[in-house]
């Protein structure tokens, strides 16, 4: 796994990498449900996509503050 640098759970980066975990985890869910058809899975599948909505309110809301996915890069130094 590649490195990345630490987040702070209040980053808007790190609010990005938990859309990409969900993302892949409905990925996953897809295929298994796909494999054995199952209530439960369909059950999984709903709450993950309830946390994805979770997610987009947040950003959307950040995004009305002015907030960067990434800090602006430091100045060069001499």
């Amino acid at each position: 796994m590649p490195y990345t640098t630490p987040t702070r759970e209040g980053d808007v980066i790190h609010t990005i990498r938990t859309v990409a975990r969900l993302a892949q985890m409905l990925l996953e869910l897809r295929d298994e449900y796909e494999r054995r058809p199952r209530p439960d899975t369909i059950a999984q599948i709903d709450r993950r996509l309830g946390e994805l909505i979770a997610l987009r309110d947040e950003l959307r809301a950040r995004q009305g503050n002015g907030e960067r996915a990434v800090p602006p890069p430091a100045p060069a130094e001499p």
